[in-house]
């Protein structure tokens, strides 16, 4: 099962832990969070040869739900690297955009200061876009970047649709 949303798959990954108690669910729970996948682990298992894009410059945010849920971090950008992306570099790579789910509603100020340090981390090396793996990281990341924020296989959707 492969999941494209970071925040989705540590959740999906985790249902056997959440539902473990749960006698009608423990078993059922526990074979999908085995199963789930997030894209850049399929990816990067497999060979991308003669798969390379035309260079461009990407900031990569990457959630926290990829580098701490699912411990993939630098997996995503190990990819990108390898399709032929040249990404630019992030101070203070490790920390969150401030979307964190609810905590956007719940601590906006504090939601909006990080959004504001993580967005001047990001924007700069002068990329052309910023890049990320999770929908609500893209989305609050969105609301304040001056630059185009895609979710990751866009770009590469969008490089391989050029060829």
């Amino acid at each position: 099962m492969v999941v494209n949303a970071s925040g989705c798959g540590a959740m999906v990954k985790e249902y056997g832990h959440l539902l473990r108690r749960d006698p009608a669910y423990a078993d059922k729970a526990a074979r999908v969070g085995a199963l789930a996948k997030d894209i850049v682990e399929v990816l990067a298992a497999e060979n991308l040869d003669g798969l390379a894009v035309e260079p461009r410059t990407v900031a990569f945010h990457s959630p926290c739900t990829l580098q701490h849920g699912q411990k993939l971090n630098g997996v995503t950008e190990s990819v990108l690297r390898r399709l032929g992306f040249d990404l630019a570099p992030v101070a203070d790579a490790h920390l969150c955009c401030g979307s964190a789910g609810t905590y956007s509603l719940l601590q906006p100020r504090l939601s909006q200061q990080l959004l504001e340090q993580k967005l001047a981390a990001l924007e700069a090396g002068q990329p052309e876009c910023i890049a990320t793996a999770n929908i609500g990281c893209l989305t609050h990341l969105q609301s304040g970047a001056a630059r185009p924020v895609r979710h990751w296989i866009e770009l590469l959707d969008s490089a391989w649709n050029q060829r």
